[in-house]
């Protein structure tokens, strides 16, 4: 997203006095040219973790070397989708796009040709490397495309928990379907159809040109490329992530372990689709309200009861107990995780707010690559569910280091470029 940006337009859907509302964001001119294709194109995203798992620990019988191997794609990941986001803000989605999607159908398979060759763990993590630097940035794409369309509209609140919702719905059916696949067809749907998917619906987003962000590359914006990791609230946001990323990774692990233990590996799907649920219910609800507290306010209280819910999930040892609290878990992810995007609006300047968003994104992404690793060995080596330590663990470090940071949150100078571009928060100064 560039320097073009503004203020000076209003919304093309929105006025100062209307009321945000998903009906309102849906009719905004354009969003569905993007998002439908968006949706189909990151559907695979929350396939890629638990296809690796069910795959590698179907050929090699741990879920140490399981865990291991997602955790080299999510750090992969991690590390390349900030440089992802800030190339395609310079040199626009497509051109990213493209290649990338060719270049993870044609890792996601080869890793899948060396798992099912029972290939040594060495060649798995070669395979899993360009696996995860590969993936499709999607989500953040489409972040960026709202705040292009909406420019100073009030809706990007609302927009912001529509894409956390659209997020959590991909965590409902992409782990129920690479689940049925990998149990019900072969070890190896799963990842097949990851690719395939990816291949097929990033093609249709890339086309998608209109709704693109115009590109930064040149004058004033230069130095816009390199502000997202300098902004302090932006480090804090990467912390509280984190935290979020070992929710999801030590859930996708010792859910798996769970139900291989009492016999019952196919409600591994319906575990974590129930978390995902929960995650997309409270969504729903977290973009109808119009929130008057300010967002760094609504972040740490949202954190803190996402802390305590982590907290009691080794305590359960039953299939409804542990779909209640996994339940109650994904209730208190979405909050987050919507105030944490809506603040890189406010906290960012324009030209840099798809690396912003790519830095959380990849943030998750490494918070869960330790976590799979840390609770495959912990269900290897320790009790059954032990692995449920890990989101405990993440959930309250990461809360300890928003609290003491919290202050870095409220935007700051107002004649800084931070101030400028998707400002939904322009009249309200105290964020």
């Amino acid at each position: 997203m560039g320097s073009t940006v503004t203020s000076s337009e209003p919304a093309p859907t929105a006025t100062a006095s209307s009321r945000p509302g998903y009906g309102q964001l849906l009719r905004t001119r354009g969003a569905w040219t993007f998002l439908l294709p968006g949706f189909a194109a990151r559907q695979p995203f929350a396939m890629l973790t638990i296809s690796i798992v069910l795959l590698v620990q179907h050929t090699t019988g741990s879920y140490g070397a399981a865990g291991a191997t997602a955790a080299v794609t999510g750090v992969s990941m991690a590390l390349f989708a900030p440089y992802s986001g800030r190339l395609a803000d310079r040199y626009g989605q497509r051109a990213v796009l493209v290649p990338g999607v060719l270049a993870h159908t044609l890792a996601g398979l080869t890793l899948t040709a060396l798992a099912l060759a029972h290939a040594p763990l060495w060649a798995l993590f070669a395979a899993a490397v360009p696996t995860g630097a590969s993936v499709p940035q999607v989500g953040p794409m489409v972040r960026a495309r709202w705040g292009v369309t909406l420019k100073d509209s009030p809706l990007m609140t609302t927009a912001a928990a529509f894409e956390s919702v659209t997020d959590e719905l991909t965590f409902v059916v992409g782990p129920l379907l690479a689940t049925a696949l990998c149990t019900t067809v072969t070890p190896a749907a799963g990842l097949v159809t990851e690719a395939s998917l990816t291949l097929v619906g990033g093609l249709l987003f890339a086309a998608q040109k209109r709704t693109q962000p115009p590109v930064t590359g040149g004058g004033h914006a230069r130095v816009e490329h390199t502000s997202a990791l300098r902004v302090p609230g932006v480090r804090v946001l990467i912390a509280t992530f984190l935290g979020i990323g070992s929710v999801f990774g030590g859930m996708q692990v010792s859910l798996a372990a769970f139900t291989e233990s009492i016999g019952e590996p196919g409600l591994n799907g319906v575990l974590y689709g129930t978390f995902a649920a929960g995650n997309m219910i409270s969504g729903v609800v977290c973009g109808a309200i119009a929130w008057k507290a300010a967002p760094q306010h609504r972040l740490l209280v949202g954190y803190t009861a996402l802390a305590l819910a982590a907290a009691a999930l080794w305590t359960a040892h039953s299939v409804p107990l542990l779909a209640a609290l996994g339940l109650l878990v994904g209730m208190c992810i979405a909050p987050a995780l919507i105030t944490g995007y809506t603040l890189v609006e406010s906290l960012v300047p324009a030209g840099a707010r798809t690396e912003a968003f790519t830095w959380l994104t990849g943030a998750i992404a490494l918070g869960q690559a330790a976590a799979v690793t840390v609770a495959g060995q912990l269900e290897d080596r320790l009790w059954g569910g032990a692995g449920f330590l890990v989101p405990m663990t993440g959930t309250v470090l990461a809360l300890v280091a928003l609290v003491a940071l919290r202050s870095r949150l409220a935007a700051r100078s107002q004649g800084r470029t931070v101030a400028r571009g998707v400002g939904h928060r322009a009249h309200v100064t105290v964020d």
